[in-house]
């Protein structure tokens, strides 16, 4: 029997308007978080950081700078949530299931870097422990139980690149929400959530994947202006693009 998923973190999102406080609402399975605000009237205008608090539960608030009205174009978490395939959930293609079997919904908190250096910019490659083999996205992975999102984004940026990285702000929070097949042959309901920092590498290095046999292949320094010929995820393309790392056309 393939072992229960143990419990993320509770999502506490708080937006403020000219430094008050004026909304607050729990991340619940499959929600978006720049249309849950929007939801309750408040658009996001940009992310402001998070802060993790482990008690009788793993608590991780993620702060918004927010206001009245439509969204705000620099709301792009919810835009990139869009340009994949909308907020509804996906159903992977060709999914069949046996008689009796139904989606597990799993809520996935995981903590990714937008890292540039005197290099480039650092991308890393899915490994065949993946559904998306041979694809390239951002250094990052899932927290840990108790784990601050800053803390494991730092660690899986050494595990999969070594390299050491100082994170500067908080970019965005994205989310996907599909129903498929993981790898190891469960059916998941599963709501990725992905925290994603802009971080600098005041000394980078060769890239080196430390976490042998993980879901990571390879690591690079590539140019910005040649990363969109690799073959990126969809929503790693759609991050870059939002991030203007990469124009528009890559979308496309």
């Amino acid at each position: 029997m393939t072992p229960a998923r143990r419990p993320g973190p509770r999502i506490v999102l708080v937006g403020f308007e000219g430094g008050e406080q004026v909304v607050e609402t729990v991340l619940g399975h499959g929600d978006d978080p720049h249309d849950l605000l929007h939801a309750r009237g408040w658009a996001v205008e940009r992310p402001l950081g998070t802060e993790s608090v482990m008690g009788a539960e793993h608590v991780l608030t993620v702060r918004f700078a927010v206001r009245r009205g439509p969204a705000a174009d620099g709301a792009v978490g919810g835009a990139v949530a869009r340009a994949v395939g909308g907020t509804a959930p996906r159903h992977d293609e060709g999914l069949v299931l046996a008689p009796g079997e139904r989606p597990e919904p799993y809520q996935r908190v995981a903590a990714y870097a937008v890292v540039t250096g005197a290099r480039g910019l650092l991308l890393t490659q899915l490994s065949d422990r993946t559904n998306a083999a041979g694809q390239w996205g951002l250094p990052g992975g899932g927290i840990d139980p108790g784990e601050d999102p800053l803390d494991a984004v730092r660690r899986e940026c050494w595990e999969e690149s070594g390299q050491h990285v100082q994170v500067t702000d908080l970019a965005m929070v994205q989310t996907s929400h599909w129903i498929g097949r993981a790898p190891g042959g469960r059916v998941e309901d599963f709501h990725a959530v992905r925290i994603v920092y802009r971080a600098t590498c005041p000394a980078p290095t060769d890239p080196v994947v430390h976490d042998v046999g993980g879901t990571t292949a390879d690591a690079r320094w590539v140019d910005p202006a040649e990363a969109g010929a690799l073959p990126l995820t969809p929503g790693w393309r759609a991050v870059l693009v939002a991030l203007s790392l990469l124009p528009d056309h890559e979308t496309s």
